[in-house]
C-alpha cells in the first residue's frame, strides 16, 4: 500500500472516530436532558416539601404560610438592606432567599418564616430556615442544607445546637467558646468555629432583615 492510500485510510479512520464520538456525545446529551426534564419537577417538589416541613418546625403555632407581594418585593432588595447596616454588622456572603407570612388557625398574622443562605461555611453554602414572631422573638432555626465536617461542623444539625436560638428575642446572637452566660450567647461547636460563625451570622441576618423590614 502506497503512502497516499495509507494517508487516506488514516484520515477516513479519524473522521469515522470523530463522527462516532460526536454521535455518542449527542445521544448522551439528549438522554441527560431527558432525565433532567423528568426529574426536575419531582426534585423541586421534594425541596418544597422539605422547606415547608422546616417552616412548620421553626414556627409551630402557624397553621399555614403565605406569600405576600409586599414581602417578596422587600426580599428582592435584601442584598442592599443587609449591606447597609451602618457598620453594626457584617452580613457579607449572606442571602435572604425567601420570606413568607405565617398565619394561625384564625387567619391572624403571627410572624414570618424565611430561608437564609450563607456562603461562609467551612464546606460551602449553609441554608437555614428561621421563624420569627411579630414581637421579634426567634421561634426556631432549622438546617435545610449543609456540607460541613462530620463530627464537627455537622453537629450544627443537632437539636442541642439549634435549640439555643429558640424562643429568644435579641437583636444579635454571639457565640462563646467558654460557655454561654447571657441571653444572646450560644455555645460554639467544639472544633467548628467557622461553622458556628456562619450559622450564627445567617440567623442574625434573618433577625436584622425581619426587624428592619417586616415587623412594624
Amino acid at each position: 500500500m502506497n503512502k497516499a492510500n495509507k494517508k487516506d485510510k488514516s484520515n477516513h479512520t479519524i473522521i469515522k472516530d470523530a463522527l462516532a464520538l460526536f454521535c455518542i456525545t449527542l445521544v448522551a446529551g439528549i438522554l441527560l436532558g431527558f432525565v433532567y426534564e423528568i426529574t426536575k419537577d419531582p426534585i423541586k417538589e421534594k425541596e418544597q416539601e422539605a422547606k415547608q416541613k422546616a417552616y412548620q418546625l421553626v414556627l409551630k403555632d402557624a397553621e399555614y404560610f403565605q406569600e405576600s407581594e409586599t414581602v417578596t418585593a422587600v426580599v428582592e432588595k435584601s442584598a442592599d438592606i443587609l449591606s447597609d447596616t451602618d457598620g453594626a454588622s457584617d452580613f457579607s456572603g449572606i442571602t435572604i432567599n425567601e420570606a413568607l407570612e405565617a398565619y394561625d388557625s384564625s387567619d391572624s398574622l403571627i410572624g414570618y418564616v424565611m430561608t437564609v443562605t450563607t456562603a461562609n461555611g467551612y464546606g460551602g453554602d449553609i441554608k437555614i430556615s428561621l421563624g420569627i414572631r411579630l414581637d421579634g422573638t426567634v421561634t426556631g432555626m432549622e438546617i435545610l442544607s449543609i456540607n460541613e465536617t462530620a463530627g464537627l461542623g455537622m453537629k450544627a444539625t443537632e437539636s442541642k445546637f439549634k435549640k439555643q436560638f429558640k424562643d429568644k428575642n435579641v437583636d444579635l446572637f454571639i457565640y462563646s467558646k467558654n460557655g454561654a452566660n447571657s441571653k444572646n450567647e450560644i455555645d460554639a461547636l467544639s472544633g467548628a468555629t467557622i461553622t458556628t460563625e456562619a450559622v450564627t451570622g445567617a440567623v442574625n441576618a434573618g433577625i436584622y432583615f425581619a426587624k428592619n423590614c417586616l415587623i412594624q
